[in-house]
């Protein structure tokens, strides 16, 4: 088949109709793997939804435990055509954010997909159901209607990343010969801009934390006990204070990055500007520096008190969860460490800190690197549109397990955008962009099967994509 005709296929399944059926039945699972969620409803998900999929287009699929006590299931789709052929890791996943229906405006529900104009609506649309079933179905009508791709492609999905991806490191560690692979392309985030795609190299890391100061276990009367009794809220808002200036500027030496070299600051240089408050965040920086090539701190939740029924009383104990978004070129180890030396020279020792879940390492792959240059030549000749390339997402992703323990260079091409609505109320993804996403991911696989050359390196053989043939320099 020519590629004109598989382009055309792959649009007319966005354009038919045919993507919105099959999104709506993947929304209508409730497969949300936070507090309002069921642990059945994510094996359903893989069971009843997924995997029957990936075996309507001839995919071979496995479902595996969580290696920890609690954890999420895992499916693994595979195609392998020969083991001399490339290989292709991908990745995605099924759960959601909780639904929180009462947020919702009228006449959207979580768990129901509902069509308004170019938005398609619901819990997952855009984080992450449609960006795996775009890649997972462009695949499938390449496979039905050529019967073979021209290289082995190896998909996983998870359960578990809206609650820090739980034991998703131990399944990767304990199966790295079933997920070998040459190059890792995956699907997650948002475009920089929704006309035009977005390639990144990696993730900012992520570490969330908890503060507490647990003065007494009891509220006092703040008229007999008011300027007798600390205030542990107030001793809480000073604290965090101290962690950056007035405008956000992070004061923690040790929370700043080395990373942000010439050729980082290059690569960012012509990206239009994200959504930004101007005068917040380092001043030296541009937006897309502030967001892509540096760290940030954030509070995401405070307490003390009731704030939906306040009393005259005194707070016995204050909480924040703080999170701390970082680049490649910070000491990970010595986040909390460095809080903690922060705190105490500041005289609040009385302040507990602990960190919540597993963290997320930084990760960043080389602009320049031959899978980076080959993939955006296969967008710009599929859509006539040069991708913007980031070194990092700004947001996190288990990437470095796929960049540093199965040792792969990560390309991922997201088919959502900023104002997506993930994570809080009326999510939605944009019907144009999943359109010119089929045509892309359906162009790379393409490419991969007729460019890609095996060369060898070291002492063994390794998949390279000859670049130069797809028109890069």
């Amino acid at each position: 088949m020519s590629r004109e005709i598989s382009l055309k296929r792959a649009a007319d399944y966005a354009e038919s109709g045919a993507l919105i059926r099959d999104l709506a039945k993947l929304v209508a699972c409730p497969s949300v793997s936070q507090s309002e969620g069921l642990p059945e409803s994510l094996e359903a998900y893989l069971r009843n939804d997924i995997g029957p999929l990936f075996e309507h287009y001839g995919f071979v699929t496995d479902i595996y435990k969580n290696p920890l006590p609690g954890g999420a299931p895992f499916l693994l789709g595979s195609h392998v055509e020969d083991e001399a052929l490339p290989t292709v890791l991908m990745y995605g996943h099924g759960d959601v954010c909780n639904g929180e229906e009462h947020r919702w405006r009228d006449g959207l529900h979580p768990f129901e997909l509902v069509e308004e104009g170019d938005r398609l609506y619901g819990r997952g649309t855009a984080d992450n159901k449609i960006q795996h079933l775009i890649n997972i179905v462009a695949l499938g009508l390449l496979l039905r209607a050529n019967g073979k791709l021209g290289f082995n492609v190896k998909f996983l999905l998870e359960m578990g990343e809206e609650k820090g991806s739980f034991g998703l490191r131990e399944f990767v560690m304990a199966n790295r010969d079933k997920l070998g692979a040459d190059v890792f392309i995956g699907s997650d985030g948002p475009r920089l801009s929704p006309g035009t795609p977005t390639v990144f190299l990696g993730s900012r890391g992520t570490l969330e934390f908890e503060m507490v100061v647990p003065l007494r276990d009891r509220d006092y009367h703040s008229g007999n006990f008011g300027g007798l009794l600390a205030d542990p809220a107030i001793i809480l808002a000073h604290a965090i204070a101290s962690i950056t200036n007035a405008r956000g500027r992070i004061r923690i030496p040790e929370w700043l990055p080395n990373s942000l070299t010439e050729d980082i600051r290059t690569a960012l240089a012509d990206l239009p500007p994200p959504l930004n408050d101007p005068h917040w965040g380092e001043p030296s920086l541009t937006p897309s520096e502030r967001v892509f090539g540096w760290n940030s701190f954030s509070v995401l939740a405070m307490s003390s008190g009731s704030i939906g029924a306040p009393q005259s009383a005194i707070s016995g104990v204050a909480r924040a969860v703080g999170q701390l978004r970082f680049v490649v070129g910070t000491d990970m180890q010595d986040i909390l460490p460095a809080l903690r030396r922060h705190l105490d020279a500041h005289d609040f020792e009385m302040i507990e800190v602990s960190q919540i879940d597993e963290a997320f390492k930084a990760t960043r792959l080389s602009p320049s690197h031959p899978w980076v240059r080959f993939v955006c030549n296969s967008i710009e000749k599929t859509v006539d549109k040069r991708p913007h390339v980031l070194p990092n997402l700004g947001g996190s992703l288990p990437n470095d397990l796929f960049a540093d323990v199965l040792g792969l260079p990560t390309i991922w091409i997201p088919h959502s955008y900023a104002e997506s609505g993930q994570h809080g109320p009326d999510e939605h993804a944009l019907l144009s962009i999943a359109c010119e996403a089929m045509k892309i991911m359906t162009g790379i696989s393409l490419d991969i099967a007729e460019h890609a050359t095996c060369a060898e390196s070291g002492e063994r053989l390794e998949w390279r994509p000859r670049y130069r043939d797809v028109g890069c320099s």
